[in-house]
């Protein structure tokens, strides 16, 4: 039913049909507390609003945005409140087209802290084998067969790295989906 709620948002969102929605009114009725239905684990590009994307208001989603969607420790805390604790029914890892931070990781740039997020996303470069020229931020083609194998990898490593998480998938108490968001 969350992936339904978040599928259904999406179609309003590609066909410029949003819910009007109030948000003084969403604010004032979630200020006793909160019950997002799904957790999105999403970019920081500015184009890739998962709110938007998938046309929720206030309180109905709990959204964690990082460049290109990586993984750590305190993003896998976020999702087990999230989930265990909050009561969300999914997990949505979502990359999309033209991600900078996947070019940057295809050019091996280095700079500054940017270089350690670089490399959490440096083994989807690597496991993108079916590329072998012009393995680069030029090809566009290389670049998205990256985001999309990041994102598996992620949908992947939030089941390796939390034993709470996993529990809950396998049980059946939530859902976990990847997709990708084409700007």
């Amino acid at each position: 039913m969350a992936l339904e709620l978040l599928k259904d948002g999406n179609k309003r969102f590609v066909n410029n049909l949003k819910i009007n929605r109030n948000l003084l009114q969403q604010a004032n009725e979630t200020s006793d507390g909160q019950h997002p239905f799904a957790v999105i684990l999403s970019c920081i590009d500015s184009r890739t609003s998962a709110e938007l994307i998938f046309d929720q208001g206030l309180g109905d989603v709990f959204s964690i945005r990082i460049a290109e969607n990586i993984l750590n420790e305190d993003i896998l805390g976020s999702m087990e409140f999230g989930c265990k604790v909050a009561g969300a029914k999914i997990i949505v890892v979502l990359g999309h087209s033209k991600c900078g931070a996947v070019k940057g990781a295809c050019d091996d740039v280095e700079m500054g802290n940017l270089s350690a997020l670089l490399t959490k996303i440096r083994p989807a470069v690597d496991d993108e084998t079916t590329t072998t020229d012009n393995r680069n931020s030029g090809n566009a083609a290389f670049v998205e067969k990256v985001a999309t194998i990041n994102v598996k990898r992620t949908v992947k490593a939030i089941m390796e790295r939390s034993p709470i998480l996993k529990e809950m998938i396998e049980n059946g108490e939530i859902g976990i989906v990847g997709g990708t968001h084409d700007i």
